[in-house]
């Protein structure tokens, strides 16, 4: 299987009965802009069974993080959610998505868009330091279901506003926002009303959106995706890919099965 490496399970957390992550080591050759996406998989049979699946960590980091729900009949999902330390998984040789700042405009604020696992890349995201010298602020906004779907990101965040090197930055230029739908908390509703009431911009205590100056990433849901692609292009907005940086571009390829 010279298309993808085989790279050996280092740590598994399951943070609720749906949601899990892993690490995994890194082949020094592999190389990735933060906020990509990879194949990965497992060997089933003697052949490969693959999943688009968003590098959770950050491209200096030694050890490969992703971050995945678990389908009980899901292909895949079904079989990885089992694995344990020690254990092979396959990465696709090629890194690929269009969730990079490059495809972007040049800006001032960032924000970040994501439900559930669609978190992933801006976990890579958030930890390169470039992105905090591209924009003036950086918003992160994380729908789930229920409060305990937010411990990821919120332990993420925590660990980051405690680091020597990017404590400094994020207490700076970046404000994180999770919501929830089904369950009470400081934060409720889904990020499309949010936005277009701009109740989310009055609790961030920042100006509703600018065209001029906001540049944005999604990452999650179909309806959100595409809810939030009308949304935006009504008002103006252009989505951007790797021929033409836009206002705003979008991730399509995130695990689901």
């Amino acid at each position: 299987m010279s298309a993808f490496h085989r790279e050996k399970v280092l740590s598994v957390r399951h943070w609720t009965d749906t949601l899990f992550s892993f690490t995994a080591t890194r082949n020094s050759g592999f190389r990735f802009q933060n906020g990509q996406f990879a194949m990965i998989g497992l060997e089933v049979d003697g052949r490969p069974l693959l999943r688009a699946y968003s590098m959770a960590s950050a491209n200096h980091e030694e050890a490969l993080e992703f971050f995945s729900i678990k389908v009980a009949d899901g292909p895949l999902t079904s079989r990885l959610q089992k694995i344990e330390e020690g254990d092979t998984i396959l990465v696709g040789r090629k890194a690929t998505g269009t969730l990079v700042t490059d495809n972007l405009l040049p800006g001032k604020r960032l924000l970040l868009l994501s439900t559930g696992t669609g978190l992933a890349p801006f976990a890579s995201l958030i930890k390169d330091p470039d992105i905090y010298d591209r924009f003036e602020t950086i918003v992160l906004v994380h729908g789930c279901r229920q409060v305990s779907e937010l411990a990821y990101g919120e332990q993420l965040v925590a660990s980051l506003d405690n680091d020597e090197f990017f404590g400094p930055l994020m207490r700076r230029q970046f404000i994180y926002y999770p919501t929830v739908t089904r369950e009470p908390f400081r934060n409720r509703g889904r990020i499309t009303d949010l936005i277009a009431s701009e109740q989310l911009f009055h609790d961030i205590g920042l100006p509703p959106l600018n065209i001029a100056t906001d540049r944005i990433m999604l990452c999650g849901s179909p309806g959100m995706l595409e809810d939030l692609r009308r949304s935006f292009e009504q008002q103006g907005l252009s989505e951007g890919n790797h021929a033409e940086p836009g206002h705003f571009v979008i991730e399509k390829a995130f695990v689901e099965r």
